[in-house]
């Protein structure tokens, strides 16, 4: 066969083209190259006209032509082939550090110390912390943690990818599409709901009388007859609390780093309570013989500043074990609740119980609103309005 029969110039198109006969077949075949006449575009179409030919000598030609095409420089071949995944640098757990450290010049120590720690140690029980098992890390997060945590987990995953993706650390966000839908927050009343007076006091004897747990008591006592927040309470020094015990400065939180700062809304406050109070006693009680002003008030068993995963051990479950095996133990509340004793409700729901009684027991928004370091609006709106009928705080 001579170049002449197989290689010439379509007239309309004036590119290159292929047209051959193959014995067995009526049609003619007809391939277009593309391709400008020049000499070194002949050589390449010349090339394929020798594959073809070789083809049809081994019996294995290809009526259908798809593999003798002319393709375009970087066009994907007909066969497809699977993508591979990004050849990813780093790693979430490398990646989360570096970000905590980008946001540690932006954010408040405490939101480090709680929020981002807290991921990181998500990140530590992940399965894999590859970028590559993106998909594999959201399954694990629905299977393992809260609707809430996982959706929390994702989105800070998400936003820490980003972050990495804008600083040239990696070329793509894997979870940006792996969110989940943000789950729905409870209602006001779930929120603000209260223990009964009668509730209040099994959970106090509970935790007076528990072989683990009665270390304790004070401090959840101290909770139910304040109102105070949990990390007020936690960040209380001695000092804070006048020498007979009737006047507790709140002014600083804690959130069991040694990192102190304000109150929630800024507000500082003097509690009072009345000599014989169930409070005076319960801090009398509890004060060391020896102590200094900065000594906190409330410790762990541990001898250590209180924080808010210390006392969900105690309040709710405590956790021990591996990776592979996880040991629960249900703590004071949850155990009664278990039991059908009292609902459950998480450690805050003390300040809602005594803002809640001290209004039934006569006492004007106004007042609680100052004990507790809130807004009247705010007392208004979740709890009963009742007549002023006293000014001192009722021993109930």
């Amino acid at each position: 066969m001579s170049e002449d029969k197989w290689i010439s110039r379509d007239p309309k198109t004036k590119k290159l083209a292929i047209r051959f006969r193959v014995q067995g077949f009526s049609k003619q075949f007809y391939i277009a190259s593309g391709l400008k006449d020049t000499k070194r575009n002949r050589e390449i179409v010349r090339s394929k006209r020798d594959a073809i030919v070789n083809d049809i000598t081994l019996e294995r030609f290809d009526s259908t032509l798809e593999s003798y095409r002319f393709r375009a420089a970087g066009k994907a071949p007909a066969v497809a082939i699977a993508p591979q995944p990004p050849n990813y640098q780093y790693d979430l757990q490398q990646l989360w550090e570096r970000y905590t450290g980008f946001q540690s010049s932006q954010l408040e120590k405490t939101t480090i110390l709680t929020k981002y720690y807290s991921i990181a140690n998500h990140i530590e029980r992940l399965p894999t912390r590859s970028l590559d098992d993106a998909a594999k890390i959201r399954e694990w997060a629905l299977d393992n943690l809260t609707h809430y945590m996982a959706w929390e987990l994702l989105n800070c995953l998400s936003r820490c990818c980003s972050w990495a993706n804008d600083s040239a650390l990696i070329i793509d966000n894997p979870f940006e599409k792996l969110k989940i839908k943000k789950p729905k927050q409870r209602s006001d009343d779930d929120d603000r709901r209260a223990f009964t007076l009668e509730q209040r006091d099994l959970i106090i004897e509970t935790f007076e009388n528990h072989p683990l747990h009665s270390h304790y008591a004070p401090l959840v006592k101290f909770l139910f007859l304040t109102g105070a927040r949990p990390g007020e309470a936690f960040a209380l020094t001695w000092g804070d609390i006048s020498a007979d015990c009737c006047k507790v400065n709140i002014n600083k939180s804690c959130n069991g780093h040694r990192v102190r700062k304000g109150t929630k809304n800024g507000k500082k406050r003097v509690f009072p309570s009345k000599p014989g109070s169930k409070l005076q006693k319960t801090l009398l009680e509890h004060r060391p013989a020896l102590h200094e002003p900065a000594d906190l008030v409330f410790l762990s068993k541990a001898g250590k500043p209180m924080s808010s995963s210390v006392m969900v051990s105690f309040w709710h479950e405590w956790k021990s074990g591996s990776r592979e095996k996880t040991y629960k133990y249900p703590g004071v509340v949850k155990s009664l609740a278990d039991a059908g004793n009292v609902p459950y409700l998480k450690p805050y729901a003390t300040r809602h119980t005594f803002a809640t009684w001290a209004i039934s027991n006569g006492i004007s928004p106004d007042k609680v609103a100052l004990w507790i370091g809130d807004t009247v609006e705010t007392v208004l709106k979740y709890y009963c309005h009742p007549e002023i009928v006293s000014s001192e705080c009722p021993d109930f």
